[in-house]
């Protein structure tokens, strides 16, 4: 995937990687929000296939995460992640250097973090 100014650059993805070290349940819900849709847009505007399809869970995700609070249905937003997972696995797979190993570890963690929350729950 070449760099373009609407496809995401190591920063962005590092910036994601650092916020989700400490857990999904150290992120506020509002900042889990606010990223969510800064990783639309990027991904909305690529225009290639396998991102639209994130994008698209990335919106089922951003809808489970709405209700807020008690509301919130852990197995369902595990198999969201386990999805996202899966699908950053098959971009990664042709993506180019730091993007690559930052996407790579990107779906390790939400596909660990997507597998906790589905037995958990």
């Amino acid at each position: 995937m070449a760099k373009s100014s609407n496809t995401p650059d190591t920063k962005q993805l590092d910036d994601t990687l650092r916020a989700l070290q400490g857990g999904l349940t150290s992120i506020p819900l509002s900042t889990a929000d606010t990223t969510i849709d800064q990783w639309q847009e990027v991904l909305q505007q690529s225009g290639i296939p396998a991102l639209q399809d994130i994008d698209r869970e990335l919106g089922n995700l951003q809808s489970m995460l709405s209700v807020g609070g008690k509301g919130l249905d852990g197995k369902a937003i595990g198999r969201s992640l386990s999805m996202l997972g899966t699908q950053t696995t098959q971009v990664a797979a042709t993506a180019q250097g730091d993007v690559r190993s930052s996407l790579t570890a990107l779906a390790d963690f939400l596909l660990k973090a997507g597998g906790d929350l589905e037995q958990d729950a």
